[in-house]
C-alpha cells in the first residue's frame, strides 16, 4: 500500500509550480532513487555519471555562494 504524500513534510511546489520532495520522503523511502533530486540525503549515490558529478559540483558551488 502507497502512503499518503503531504504537502509540507513529504514534498512542496517550487517557483515554477513543480513538486519537490524533500529530504524526509527520500529517507523514508529508503534509499537514492537515482533521479538527481533536488533534497536527496544520500549524495545523489545511484545517479549515473557523468550527472552526479555535475549535481554535486553545482551543489558545492551553491554552497560557497550562499556565504
Amino acid at each position: 500500500m502507497k502512503k499518503k504524500l503531504i504537502e509540507g513534510e513529504h514534498f512542496y511546489y517550487n517557483e515554477q509550480g513543480y513538486m519537490v520532495l524533500t529530504a524526509k520522503y527520500h529517507l523514508d523511502n529508503g534509499n537514492c532513487c537515482g533521479n538527481g533530486c533536488l533534497n536527496c540525503p544520500y549524495d545523489h549515490i545511484n545517479v549515473p555519471e557523468p550527472k552526479r558529478t555535475e549535481l554535486r559540483n553545482r551543489m558545492e558551488h551553491e554552497k560557497k555562494s550562499a556565504y
